[in-house]
């Protein structure tokens, strides 16, 4: 009977399965989006050992993160278990493991030993799961009934699991109790526990544990595409093809000007824009919220979560998946509908500030940023329907070249007596220092660029300005959707470099050192790209720069997303302020790539936040800095002053704006290139007050 039964069960469960893994499989392939993820092969299996098996990003959150790696690890262990009681449904032996395996063979009794400390494990597991659900209950996870049903099947599957072997004891010594065995020591142990019953008893607990474990683990299998749990199934292709590039390099609408010919779509309109990958990142989400719980607009009450993002989407495809399917395969587009607003609200796309914290988060790889991009792009080309505040950036950008619309003729303005070069006078310098919009036109910003330039100077750098020839790099428009207004901006500006032979360029802002370095390779512009801290740092190093007058006071630094999170300079910052004497470095518990967005990123620092909000993202994060400096009392009586320092102009705005509006004017704000000019420029004038 047990031969019948178990193809029985193997017919239904595996056919099921199969009909569902197909029918999940035609709706990936709704998605018509190019996706090119087969190249760097080796680099991919890197990181698939790295972060699937070897669980890296799940420590991010410690507890989670151990308890995850435990059933993750039953998981890996227990599948041969599982291939193994399947199989011993038709076979006579019952200490049966594919030869190799055998109970009693020496790698069969290594591998009970091993699977025997991993189910306890999973089981610890699973208890901190469930303490974390129901009595912690964390604002980023969900207390459902499909999370508690997910976690119960766990349970049963691995006590299953334990309760054949320690039955298969008892019975193997005659149900007597036995003495305990190394190789399955809490097996044993529970089996001179079962020792106590009838023989009858141990043998309905021993088929019972059998039949369990193989119902279990069938049904499982077919639980798994109806809820968050397929990531089990599509993690190992999704962290395999996920995008190496980084988040700082957003995809090129290939022949844009040849598609708004064909009147085709321009970015994300409907589910038939997303690609393949697209969709098998919505099948991969572990809704764990790890991604929501450090964004920046989730965390001021904004509509945008990451987490319902992908939720939202993925579950109207899952229902609407047959009318999807057959549309797709009618080649029917207009059948599909608008995300936006049908399924995603138009607030939802706005309030990104394109930080990356969610994707620095997600241990599956998730995107979120090319997708919420991709949304903003079809609302600006196709539909016209953005917030209204970005009209006057884009105008700007168009007509002057800049978001301030200011005359673009004033770029080197900021200069005025400081003797700084122009590379149409000076061809063969060795860096060309590409200013910025913001410190080209903004006040404020404009004493970053005057320390800067006193600062290279002093050093005796070889650098020159482009001046009236520089343009905004385009990123506003490109993170605000206008990818047409980019590219005219991208191409202008590299015909510029390339026409004047440029090779090494300096950055003061980081929105620009991301688009110079990362997004030019796209439009023929190689260059190597450094931001004013790497560079103030090698020069410190080098001993050109001698840091001698005290800069008496206590000071957080804050991380720039473009600068830390997107290309992983953290340290040279960090480095400058240390070596200013008298300055005391603190650090929030929010920084390095756990630092918050200053809010101006994803073109927000040319709208207003939604008027939903909570709280202003750049409040948000000027309360996480002043909670590490010390009181104005306690500071006076050390004879120095409070202060934040950025490495970016917009994060100097912003900071700037939210402590004013939080009535901390006494807390100082400058960029790092300020406070290093007041301790290294003494003849010259001193840099501008704040």
């Amino acid at each position: 009977m047990q031969p019948l039964g178990m193809t029985i069960l193997l017919v239904i469960t595996l056919g099921a399965f199969t009909i569902t893994a197909v029918r999940r499989w035609r709706l990936m392939r709704v998605a018509a989006a190019p996706a090119d993820r087969f190249d760097r092969p080796a680099q991919r299996w890197a990181g698939v050992i790295k972060y699937m098996f070897g669980q890296a990003r799940m420590f991010r959150y410690r507890g989670a993160g151990i308890a995850h790696a435990l059933i993750f690890a039953g998981f890996v262990v227990l599948l041969l278990r599982s291939l193994i009681l399947l199989a011993r449904g038709y076979a006579s032996d019952p200490h049966f493991g594919f030869v190799i395996f055998d109970d009693h063979a020496l790698l069969g009794m290594a591998y009970r030993f091993v699977k025997d400390i991993i189910d306890v494990l999973v089981i610890a597991g699973v208890a901190y799961f469930f303490y974390l659900r129901i009595v912690v209950r964390p604002a980023r996870m969900a207390l459902t009934a499909e999370g508690i049903f997910i976690l119960l099947m766990i349970l049963g599957i691995v006590s299953s699991d334990l309760l054949y072997d320690a039955a298969g004891f008892v019975r193997e010594a005659g149900y007597r109790r036995a003495g305990l065995d190394l190789a399955s020591p809490f097996a044993s142990l529970a089996g001179w526990l079962l020792a106590s019953l009838p023989p009858e008893g141990v043998d309905n607990i021993y088929y019972l544990g059998f039949w369990m474990h193989s119902i279990l683990v069938l049904a499982f299998l077919n639980f798994l595409p109806y809820g968050k749990h397929f990531h089990i199934l599509t993690v190992l292709p999704n962290v395999y093809f996920r995008n190496l590039d980084g988040i700082g390099r957003l995809p090129v609408i290939e022949d844009i000007e040849g598609r708004i010919e064909r009147e085709q779509t321009l970015g994300i309109r409907t589910v038939r824009d997303l690609s393949w990958k697209d969709v098998l990142d919505l099948y991969t989400c572990t809704e764990c919220g790890r991604c929501s719980d450090q964004c920046p607009a989730t965390r001021t009450g904004k509509r945008l979560s990451p987490k319902h993002l992908t939720i939202d989407i993925r579950d109207h495809m899952y229902e609407h998946d047959g009318a999807l399917i057959a549309a797709a395969r009618r080649g029917d587009n207009d059948a599909f509908e608008p995300l936006v607003p049908a399924v995603v609200h138009p607030e939802v796309i706005w309030a990104c500030t394109t930080c990356g914290a969610c994707e620095q988060e997600c241990p599956v790889f998730i995107s979120y940023i090319d997708k919420i991009v991709g949304l903003r792009r079809h609302q600006v080309m196709e539909a016209g329907e953005f917030p209204e505040q970005l009209q006057t950036a884009f105008r700007g950008l168009e007509t002057v070249g800049n978001p301030y619309s200011f005359d673009n003729g004033q770029r080197a303005a900021w200069a005025e007596g400081l003797d700084v070069p122009l590379r149409s006078e000076k061809p063969d310098a060795e860096y060309l220092w590409w200013v910025g919009c913001g410190p080209s036109f903004d006040d404020r910003s404009r004493r970053i660029a005057r320390a800067f330039a006193k600062l290279l100077k002093a050093a005796g750098v070889d650098f020159a300005i482009l001046g009236p020839e520089e343009m905004c790099t385009g990123d506003p428009a490109r993170r605000a959707g206008n990818e047409y207004l980019f590219e005219i901006l991208a191409r202008q500006n590299v015909e510029t470099l390339n026409g004047f032979q440029v090779r090494k360029i300096i950055t003061t802002c980081p929105h620009c050192y991301n688009t110079l370095k990362n997004e030019y390779p796209a439009f023929d512009g190689r260059y190597e790209v450094i931001h004013h801290t790497e560079l103030l740092a090698d020069l410190l190093r080098s001993g050109r720069l001698r840091p001698e007058k005290p800069v008496h006071g206590t000071i957080a630094y804050h991380d720039s997303c473009y600068l830390g999170r997107y290309n992983d300079v953290y340290d040279p910052p960090r480095e400058i302020l240390r070596r200013i004497p008298g300055l005391h470095v603190v650090e929030a518990k929010e920084s390095r790539d756990r630092g918050m967005c200053c809010g101006a990123g994803g073109a927000q620092m040319w709208k207003e936040e939604e008027p939903t909000s909570r709280e202003k993202v750049n409040h948000a994060r000027a309360r996480q800095l002043l909670r590490v400096l010390p009181n104005p009392t306690v500071q006076r009586e050390q004879t120095g002053c409070r202060a934040v320092a950025t490495a970016c102009p917009f994060c100097k705005t912003m900071i700037s704006d939210a402590l004013t509006d939080l009535g901390h004017e006494d807390v100082v704000q400058k960029d790092v290139a300020e406070l290093l000019a007041e301790s290294v420029v003494v003849e010259a004038e001193r840099v501008e007050a704040t």
